[in-house]
């Protein structure tokens, strides 16, 4: 498979995933929706890979590295669906385009990857600026909307460490096998969550619901992962950030056409500043030839 390709696929299912998790939970609760899409997606990479007859690897490094997948698929993604409640998706998406920025700081620490330019540097200083500008929004005195905000932020936080200690470790396995054990440990974690809060199974699953739920768990939790991680150990992890670059301003258009949502002059000035940003502080990687 190309690295082109699987660029391409990752960024049309990341454009539509956070209208789909907006839709995935409504009428259950968020937690339902994120344990079934996990669970549905766990179903179906184990049937892939039973067909396939590729052995999941156990050794010590391969165990760290689906430990590290699942920081992001269980950490993350529960910080997103929580505040996927109170915000709309198309502003999910937007903050985490902030993740090219925050996973580039990171990788210079562990990885030491070059990010002080003076390019990176106006671009983070942009990016800020604009969410500082999308935290100013009004909100109609509706605090769940600010804490929304602040839990998605802490979700990109989480997903960029995730990224960056996959690369560290650096296994010797493939993008199938990641996705597999990265699963297969958030899903244990679900299961416990989903016991110690004492939550139950919904009476009714509405089929926008359903679908949305069915569509995360096959594309965004098998196809999608599939996809990154297999982009991700071919190149740095500051440039797989930049897929985040176009994904914003699709899932803008598709919350604002499918789902009538709307999130002000004020926080599309700061989505703006944002993706400027993120433009400057990938200059110089968008002038590298793409890799092979």
């Amino acid at each position: 498979m190309s690295v082109p390709a699987a660029y391409v696929g990752v960024i049309m299912i990341w454009a539509t995933t956070p209208l789909a998790i907006k839709w995935s939970g409504e009428s259950v609760g968020f937690l339902f929706g994120v344990s079934a899409r996990m669970l549905i997606g766990l179903a179906v990479i184990s049937l892939l890979m039973l067909v396939l007859r590729r052995p999941l690897s156990w050794n010590r490094q391969a165990l760290r590295a689906y430990v590290g997948v699942a920081m992001a698929i269980y950490g993350a993604m529960s910080l997103v669906y929580w505040g996927a409640q109170y915000i709309p998706s198309g502003l999910i998406s937007v903050l985490f385009g902030l993740s090219p920025i925050i996973t580039g700081l990171v990788a210079g620490a562990w990885l030491g990857e070059r990010i002080f330019t003076r390019y990176r540097i106006s671009g983070m200083l942009l990016g800020l600026t604009g969410l500082v500008l999308i935290f100013g929004v009004d909100f109609s005195g509706s605090i769940e909307g600010l804490f929304g905000l602040i839990v998605v932020v802490l979700a990109v936080l989480l997903h960029a460490f995730s990224v960056v200690w996959v690369k560290k470790i650096d296994a010797q396995v493939s993008a199938l096998e990641l996705t597999t054990g990265g699963l297969f440990v958030a899903n244990i974690l679900f299961v416990l969550t989903w016991v110690a809060s004492g939550a139950t199974l919904p009476e009714e699953v509405p089929n926008r619901t359903l679908w949305s739920i069915v569509y995360l768990g096959v594309f965004g939790s098998v196809l999608g992962f599939v996809l990154f991680y297999y982009a991700l150990k071919h190149l740095q992890a500051s440039t797989m950030a930049l897929l985040t670059l176009i994904t914003p301003v699709l899932a803008l258009m598709l919350g604002k056409v499918l789902n009538n949502e709307t999130i002000g002059l004020v926080a599309y000035m700061g989505s703006g500043m944002i993706l400027l940003g993120l433009v400057l502080y990938q200059i110089e990687l968008m002038r590298a030839p793409c890799e092979e």
